[in-house]
């Protein structure tokens, strides 16, 4: 990885780093260093160099789609009126059932994955995220299975 100001450039290795760590960010530095055919120094450096530019935020855990089948998940479309598209930002990311928020192009500005554990909570999301400021319009879909 190389820095040019506040930009990062990453090279072939930093890109296959972070893509085994997305397939398994509990992976031991020594089995990453012998897919990419590095030495596990090489690993701990880059992943130091990594984490310490901001480029890598933290680990989690991916839970299956059907783990949790009792739980409600949607995709939530939402217009926003003029240049109000931060301030609503900021109070969706107040949100802890909105799992993921995405700026786009097109009829819609924001799109936002909501997971909730009941219909009731599902209903409370949808009328909080229409009653915030700026937010002009919206259109969900209940997500029903993953194929």
């Amino acid at each position: 990885m190389v820095t040019q100001g506040a930009k990062h450039i990453f090279d072939q290795l930093d890109r296959d780093l972070i893509s085994l760590l997305r397939h398994d960010g509990r992976a031991p530095l020594s089995k990453l260093a012998d897919i990419l055919q590095v030495s596990r120094g090489t690993v701990q450096n880059r992943l130091d160099r990594l984490m310490e530019s901001g480029a890598i935020l933290g680990y989690t855990v991916r839970v299956r789609e059907d783990y949790e089948l009792d739980g409600i998940r949607a995709i939530m479309l939402i217009e926003v009126v003029g240049k109000s598209t931060s301030q609503v930002i900021r109070k969706l990311r107040g949100m802890p059932e909105l799992h993921t928020l995405h700026t786009t192009n097109g009829a819609w500005d924001l799109v936002a994955e909501i997971q909730t554990a009941s219909l009731s909570d599902f209903d409370r999301v949808l009328r909080e995220v229409r009653l915030i400021e700026g937010v002009l319009n919206s259109e969900t879909s209940i997500l029903l299975s993953t194929i």
